[in-house]
């Protein structure tokens, strides 16, 4: 009884994990051209799945070697968290600049209606006569699931602390893999909420979605360029 409040304990902290200010900066500066509900909410899974295995795969090793992370180390996995989130953030800019995106719901020749972010980069048409094709291949799950394992690596070294309350290193990885499962709900969850103020600033003028995102990749570069300041204050 005591070891599974532990571990729906390990399972709390990991969905609050989630909603950390590097974390949410960089899972709303993933957007792509395909943002229905579902690609969002997949998105914020992948992060956490990323998380998860990250999370997992270190702390194993560690334990098995009888290791720890030092504080240079975790500084240095901090900065380069800091340093991903800052690309992220300027990437949006650098997108809105380059490919003229805006949101809006988008109806397809079926009848499907979805809202995304969509781009008119390279069009000679105006907005209204453009046919507003694009494709769904990809709703960018790999991006997502990379950005979640570097975030992983830099909180492998608090999670080794938290763990160590369990009583042999398979409850351990029991602990870690339910802060993981946290994760993952919560980044996911956090996702589908997001969704419906999106659908509010589509139904705005053109400039409150351009504001949001702005807001959303300037909000990444500070972020993150907090996180490499305080890396290299620490290293």
């Amino acid at each position: 009884m005591q070891y599974f409040t532990l571990l729906l304990f390990g399972c709390l902290v990991g969905m609050q994990h989630a909603l950390e200010a590097d974390h949410l900066a960089a899972v709303a500066a993933l957007g792509k051209q395909r943002d229905s509900r579902r690609a969002l909410v997949l998105r914020g899974g992948a992060w956490g799945l990323g998380h998860t295995v990250t999370l997992l795969s270190i702390c194993s090793v560690l334990w098995l070697f009888g290791e720890t992370i030092s504080p240079r180390m975790a500084a240095l996995l901090e900065l380069v968290v800091g340093v991903m989130v800052v690309l992220l953030g300027a990437n949006v800019l650098l997108r809105m600049r380059r490919q003229r995106l805006h949101v809006h719901v988008h109806r397809h020749a079926t009848g499907t209606r979805h809202l995304h972010v969509h781009a008119h980069a390279g069009e000679s048409v105006s907005h209204d006569e453009s046919d507003h094709e694009h494709l769904h291949a990809s709703r960018g799950l790999a991006r997502a699931l990379l950005v979640g394992m570097v975030h992983g690596s830099a909180g492998s070294a608090g999670l080794l602390v938290l763990a160590a309350a369990a009583g042999s290193v398979t409850e351990a990885l029991g602990y870690v893999a339910a802060f993981g499962a946290g994760s993952i709900v919560g980044m996911a969850a956090l996702s589908f909420v997001a969704s419906y103020p999106l659908r509010w600033i589509e139904r705005g003028a053109n400039w409150v979605s351009t504001a949001a995102f702005a807001s959303i990749g300037c909000a990444a570069i500070v972020i993150g360029g907090h996180l490499v300041g305080q890396g290299l204050g620490a290293l």
